[in-house]
């Protein structure tokens, strides 16, 4: 699964790496569990949604035609 992200203040959203995705979780959620925050989070946007976690929101990468 590829998975963009978009902070609040950009305009495009950016293909990330899940060591990336990672970091921008630790630094959102604080002392929270990035590993189980980013399980949670493949799980929702997996359906097409969108989610926001801090400033930073999340979605899987659309396929280009």
């Amino acid at each position: 699964m590829k998975i963009e992200t978009k902070y609040s203040y950009e305009k495009t959203w950016s293909l990330t790496s899940e060591a990336d995705l990672l970091k921008i979780i630790a630094e959102e959620v604080g002392d929270a569990d990035p590993e189980g925050t980013l399980v949670y989070i493949k799980e929702v946007i997996k359906t097409g949604k969108e989610i926001t976690v801090g400033s930073c929101k999340f979605r899987v990468k659309k396929e280009e035609k």
